[in-house]
């Protein structure tokens, strides 16, 4: 049964990532499927159900995983915990079936779900305001043990790395995310502000 639930999960992540959730019905999602109305009512009450459930598997849940950090959070587990979220993520589009499925597609269905459901918007904007102060933990931190400069401004830093995945440019990096570029991005932001080892 598991297994079933996984699967109407990711076929109808996919369906929503190329149509939208507007215009994504539930004959299209029985036919994606290949199963009848009533097996897919077993599963979820209805599409807003399942719909929310696809928006929590495949952004809030990984990003919620990459942020069980210590309090003492280094930059370099900050790091590798995002890289490890940018892995979860490059990983979830390279399991469709369907190429077309990229972060462009994706990032305009994660948009929508925001703005048609606040409660999924409020645990995105929580998950936000946490890694915000994960990154600003880490670079106090940092601060603290002499591996970051000390005129270093921590908030306006923090904000930095926050936006670092949300900052390509589709028009440059074409519709998919260069995952490899955003990991350098980070390297190289930390390496800017790392106090002078003698």
């Amino acid at each position: 049964m598991k297994d079933r639930r996984e699967y109407i999960i990711s076929k109808a992540m996919e369906l929503y990532a190329l149509q939208g959730f507007g215009q994504t019905s539930i004959t299209d999602l029985q036919n994606a499927l290949d199963m009848g109305r009533g097996t897919l009512y077993y599963y979820f009450s209805d599409q807003e159900e399942l719909f929310q459930t696809c928006m929590e598997r495949y952004f809030l849940q990984p990003k919620q995983a990459a942020l069980q950090l210590p309090e003492n959070v280094t930059m370099d587990e900050m790091i590798g915990a995002m890289e490890r979220y940018l892995d979860s993520l490059q990983a979830a589009l390279l399991q469709f079936e369907d190429k077309r499925v990229n972060t462009s597609n994706v990032n305009n269905l994660m948009f929508d779900a925001y703005t048609r459901f606040p409660s999924l918007r409020r645990k995105a904007q929580r998950l936000a305001l946490k890694e915000l102060d994960l990154w600003r933990r880490a670079i106090n931190y940092g601060q603290r043990t002499g591996d970051i400069r000390h005129d270093i401004d921590a908030e306006l830093t923090a904000i930095m790395f926050a936006h670092i995945k949300n900052s390509y440019d589709s028009g440059l990096t074409g519709a998919k995310m260069d995952f490899d570029l955003l990991k350098r991005t980070y390297h190289g932001l930390y390496k800017l502000i790392k106090a002078v080892q003698n």
